[in-house]
């Protein structure tokens, strides 16, 4: 790429900015930065207003994404990668140049402006840091995306993994979450959130490619956005319709009853999965019999899974999780076995370390 000279462009009039200063004879410099997150041509008016009074404009990468745009708005952009020096030099005359910056943010030309600056030797142009366009709430997600993309193309081991063997991590991250959210870790608890989140985006990876054998659909991680996005907008009408709630009570039967409608189903045990811990599931048998309002005795047997079973539904019905005032007093009796094996029970216990 070549080297830029003091001179704008052939047939280009000195400018700057409506309404602001023209600043001083030594010109003035605008770093202009994008967000790959947010689609090419997208930008400020600020942003346009400065590459359209601009005397000059600068990018040192001819590929990229915003120079087609850029261009077909009429706006000249000349493939340059310029020192500071001289940089400093086509700003000569009080004249205007905008650097449409690289995704690294041109350190090393920021750098030998700062050097210039420091040296006390050169009279420096103004210098401004123009954002053009930024990055929505939930943005890095797009990140998150691209890195899974790639990590399964390319990783040995992650482009053979399937649904069936990441099950059991999805099983282990919400369990490590849960103890984040016990622990009152904040630091492990965002920790533990992305790792959850991981499991999500990666299964919805594997989902895109179909699955050959049983010749099931794919779908993507926008299919499952799209998806959970519906259905909080449709069980939430007190929000985003005409109903009304002014309790967690009233929130608690619009969704009940919506998803009643959505689901069709010809039991309250539908949907509940069999597989999570006794206490759990337990527990959310007996939260649907109460909300539904059903008088269901306990069946009749000996034995601790019978008494556990009471204990379940009577901790349910005392707005207690079970699950979680046994693991509270499971870990006061770790500590309790620590003491008793003269251990420092304020050190973390080997298995509790996270991965």
């Amino acid at each position: 790429m070549n080297a830029i000279s003091p001179e704008g462009a052939p047939g280009r009039e000195t400018g700057t900015v409506p309404g602001t200063d023209p600043g001083p004879a030594t010109g003035r410099i605008v770093l202009l930065t994008t967000s790959h997150r947010v689609a090419p041509g997208l930008l400020s008016w600020p942003a346009w207003e400065a590459l359209r009074a601009a005397d000059r404009v600068l990018c040192a990468d001819g590929a990229h994404p915003q120079l087609p745009y850029l261009r077909e708005a009429g706006t000249a952009v000349d493939e340059a990668s310029p020192t500071a020096e001289e940089l400093v030099a086509a700003c000569a005359g009080g004249r205007t140049v905008v650097v449409v910056a690289t995704g690294e943010g041109e350190p090393a030309l920021t750098d030998g402006l700062a050097r210039l600056a420091g040296s006390g030797r050169v009279s420096m142009p103004e210098l401004e840091l123009l954002p053009a366009s930024y990055d929505l709430p939930g943005a890095r997600l797009l990140d998150l995306v691209q890195v899974m993309d790639r990590i399964r193309v390319e990783c040995p081991w992650s482009s053979r993994q399937t649904h069936q063997g990441l099950a059991k991590y999805g099983i282990e991250e919400a369990y490590e979450l849960v103890e984040a959210i016990e622990e009152g870790d904040r630091d492990e608890l965002r920790e533990e959130l992305g790792d959850v989140l991981l499991q999500v985006v990666f299964h919805a990876r594997i989902a895109e490619e179909g699955d050959p054998e049983d010749g099931s659909a794919p779908f993507s991680i926008d299919d499952v956005a799209g998806g959970i996005v519906a259905k909080l907008i449709h069980r939430h009408p007190h929000v985003f319709g005409d109903e009304t709630a002014t309790t967690p009570e009233e929130v608690k039967e619009h969704w009940l009853r919506t998803k009643a409608t959505e689901k069709q189903r010809t039991s309250l045990t539908e949907g509940i999965p069999l597989g999570q811990p006794g206490l759990a599931l337990a527990a959310k048998l007996a939260s649907r019999v109460r909300t539904a309002g059903l008088e269901v005795p306990l069946p009749k047997g000996d034995g601790a899974g019978y008494e556990l079973l009471a204990l379940a539904v009577r901790a349910e019905a005392e707005g207690v999780d079970p699950e979680a005032a046994l693991r509270a007093a499971a870990r006061a009796y770790r500590d309790a076995v620590r003491v008793a094996e003269g251990v420092d029970v304020a050190a973390p216990a080997p298995d509790t370390v996270g991965e």
